[in-house]
């Protein structure tokens, strides 16, 4: 469907992601030479299942709440290089790039890179970073919040012109470029996707530079969220059915509704977390992202809990058996119809 023209430096092409897989670890195979197998596996199966994208992290750490910090961690970008090699038609990003990372004309350069490998598939996902642990141990500066963001809205300046053919000359507080040259491109409206849930300064960004934004926060917080966007629209007069969202959520799915639950309470256990020693309400806020049982479950679950409240889409990670082959399919076999109807 055509978009309505977003603001200046918004992609003029509609890009949809209404269905998105995310591989949030690698801590499933017995040996490291079996590890990117296996990766590959799932994003070629979310491809045959009808997903529009393919995500990883971009982390060089296991995230808490995941994992331990030395548990595997692949380079976002390399990894998606690879998948791009390995699959057709998927779209492929990062959710997201942490922006405190990279320079930012070197990132511009680097999704384009992408984008020509794998012949017009890459989007741009970006977000101000906040893992300060591998800041610290890495060696890259992790400044304060309000750091953090005045970085993403400058590296943002620098890198959306140069998707899009300007050679942008810059002179900010933290990054600074004369003319930067991005070529070969395959287009000029590589799709940008903001990730966060900010309701000033990511939604800010996000109405002014973004083709998507993924929302990252408890799904009872969406309708609060949704409002928050709105309104970051209407300040610059950007209408806002020209943003497209989606939300990321947890799912644990099997044919067994049992197992499932079974696996988000050894997920959760392994985290430190009872669930049967916790109350209703407690139970509630630790699962509030999570959507877990047989695919009936989470078909209601996703539909009553994110797309009734207007979000446009999901992105979804399968964090306990995503790596079994056949979950990734029967995720996409259970949303696809949702999200597209």
């Amino acid at each position: 469907m055509p978009r309505a023209p977003g603001p200046p430096g918004v992609a003029s092409g509609f890009v949809s992601i209404r269905l998105g897989y995310q591989m949030p670890n690698f801590s499933y195979s017995r040996s490291v030479r079996e590890l990117f197998p296996t990766v590959i596996a799932q994003a070629r199966e979310a491809e045959a299942a009808g997903f529009d994208t393919a995500f990883v992290m971009d982390h060089f750490y296991q995230l808490p709440g995941i994992g331990e910090p030395d548990e595997p961690m692949l380079e976002a970008y390399t990894a998606l290089a690879g998948l791009a090699a390995s699959t057709e038609s998927i779209q492929l990003s990062a959710l997201v790039t942490g922006n405190t990372y990279r320079n930012p004309a070197m990132l511009a350069k680097t999704v384009t890179t992408l984008d020509v490998v794998s012949g017009g598939r890459a989007v741009l996902g970006i977000g101000a970073g906040w893992f300060e642990l591998e800041h610290q141990q890495f060696g890259y500066e992790f400044g304060t919040f309000t750091d953090r963001f005045e970085r993403l809205g400058e590296a943002l300046e620098i890198i959306v012109p140069m998707l899009r053919g300007q050679r942008p000359t810059f002179e900010g507080k933290w990054y600074r470029t004369e003319g930067a040259i991005n070529e070969p491109r395959i287009r000029d409206d590589l799709p940008v996707l903001l990730g966060g849930g900010g309701e000033k300064k990511t939604f800010g960004y996000a109405a002014r530079y973004a083709d998507h934004l993924n929302i990252i926060c408890n799904a009872t917080e969406l309708p609060r969220k949704l409002d928050a966007l709105a309104a970051r629209c209407a300040e610059i007069g950007r209408d806002r059915g020209t943003l497209e969202t989606s939300f990321l959520a947890f799912v644990i799915i099997d044919e067994d509704g049992d197992r499932a639950r079974r696996l988000q309470r050894d997920l959760l256990l392994s985290r430190g977390l009872d669930l049967d020693a916790l109350g209703e309400d407690e139970r509630a806020a630790a699962t509030d992202r999570q959507f877990v049982g047989d695919p009936d479950d989470v078909a209601e679950q996703i539909a009553s809990r994110v797309l009734d409240r207007g979000i446009d889409g999901v992105v979804i990670n399968l964090v306990a058996n995503g790596h079994e082959p056949g979950i990734v399919e029967l995720a996409g076999r259970t949303l696809g119809g949702l999200v597209r109807s």
